[in-house]
């Protein structure tokens, strides 16, 4: 990661130093998982950087904050022109960028009401998540043998800190057997997401990816895809997807933020397909890029530019 680079961090309404972006030892988030984040990119376009879906990025942050009761106090306009702001004061053209709004210091106890919501926004230059020959080679997984949180027990619509303590475990399970990532079940032994993405399978032409109630997060990217696979023409169903129809279709795939459109080549040591990346899979990643890198149209909407008088440098 390319931390080495960033000049500067947005903390409750200002730039700092990266040096001076600290918290105290004993703020509430560090003992209890007690914050919501978002993960956002920005791209590089023949335009100039450009963030994409910041408005349903931002949208997402502030209902994950509703639903663990923080008032996040800043406007959703504010903390949408802190966001580019953060990108013009490192003079990055394409970045990660993550947005962090945290129960701060003043008390420790379960209780979190005492302490007040902070909010933070770093910015690093961030390649391809799951590695730079993944889009094209795909990737191998296995399925974890750690299983997504039930429903009734944590919010996975929310963003929060906390969840990826599970996901924390799919992730070292899969490295140290030797897997790039883990598929996680729901609580009835249905597909739910990997431990940072949502998942994808292609069977027959058609596209099914697990529902909301499987105890998955309602990715930005998810819907991405969903939106451009209806505009390119492929049936798309959010159906429960049972553990053995990973190693019977033609194609799957993961979407998320940082890993992009990711092909899958096995599964648990099974090949998927004929073990690389799918057409259906290329075709929807050639597309996805070529709205998000500004060299088609952004019929959708979905990128805001940061104003030329933000502009990163080349």
């Amino acid at each position: 990661m390319g931390f080495e680079d960033v000049k500067k961090l947005w903390m409750n309404g200002r730039l700092v130093d990266f040096a001076d972006a600290k918290v105290h030892v004993f703020t509430h988030v560090i003992h209890y998982g007690s914050g919501v984040f978002e993960g956002i990119r920005c791209y590089k376009t023949a335009r100039g950087p450009a963030v994409f879906r910041l408005n349903e990025h931002t949208e997402r942050l502030y209902n994950s904050a509703h639903i663990y009761r923080m008032e996040i106090p800043f406007t959703r306009d504010e903390f949408k022109a802190a966001v580019l702001d953060t990108i013009r004061a490192n003079e990055f053209d394409a970045c990660y960028i993550r947005p962090l709004a945290y129960r701060g210091f003043q008390s420790l106890g379960v209780n979190p009401f005492p302490c007040p919501v902070d909010v933070f926004i770093g910015v690093w230059k961030w390649g391809k998540y799951l590695g730079p020959e993944a889009v094209e080679q795909g990737v191998d997984v296995c399925v974890s043998s750690w299983t997504r949180m039930a429903p009734n027990t944590f919010p996975a619509m929310a963003k929060t800190t906390a969840n990826y303590a599970n996901s924390q475990l799919v992730k070292m399970e899969a490295l140290v057997n030797g897997y790039s990532e883990g598929i996680v079940l729901d609580v009835d032994g249905y597909v739910s997401e990997g431990s940072g993405e949502n998942i994808f399978i292609v069977r027959g032409g058609k596209l099914l990816t697990p529902p909301l109630g499987a105890s998955v997060l309602p990715g930005v990217t998810r819907d991405s895809v969903i939106t451009i696979a209806r505009d390119l023409g492929y049936e798309v169903q959010e159906a429960s997807i049972p553990r053995e129809m990973l190693y019977i279709s033609d194609e799957v795939f993961f979407t998320g933020t940082a890993a992009e459109i990711t092909p899958i080549r096995s599964i648990d040591k099974i090949k998927i397909g004929e073990g690389k990346r799918g057409s259906v899979t290329e075709r929807l990643q050639k597309e996805f890029f070529a709205i998000v890198n500004g060299t088609i149209e952004d019929r959708f909407a979905w990128l805001t530019p940061v104003p030329v008088s933000v502009a990163a440098k080349s």
